[in-house]
């Protein structure tokens, strides 16, 4: 499998068939005289600024922080056991309501689209 090209920016669709994202990152473990192997992907703004400058991650770290508290201080994380590639989508094991993924969304919709007349 190559990684880059199938899992990483790809659909990310929780346990509910509900869509959470893309994956923006990939955490490998690199050990001593084996080959490296992935733990986690990470999804969130944070790793995706990384992907740009680590001064722009480590601002959108500090900007998320501020916005949303400690739950948002780091990259949300799942585990490579809970990942399951299926075709053009990666399926992942987790509740998207149940992690901070969608925490912006609903943000959003409380205090910008919600204040919006007639929307």
């Amino acid at each position: 499998m190559n990684l880059i090209r199938d899992v990483l920016d790809s659909q990310l669709v929780d346990s509910n068939n509900q869509k959470m994202g893309k994956v923006d990152g990939l955490v490998m473990q690199l050990r001593e005289g084996e080959q490296p192997r992935v733990t986690f992907i990470e999804v969130g703004s944070i790793t995706l600024a990384r992907r740009v400058s680590a001064r722009l991650g480590l601002w959108v770290a500090r900007l998320n922080e501020r916005l949303g508290g400690a739950r948002h201080r780091e990259p949300f994380r799942i585990p490579w056991s809970k990942v399951a590639i299926t075709g053009v989508d990666v399926t992942v094991g987790v509740d998207a309501e149940e992690t901070p993924v969608k925490d912006w969304q609903r943000w959003l919709r409380r205090n910008v689209i919600g204040r919006i007349p007639g929307a």
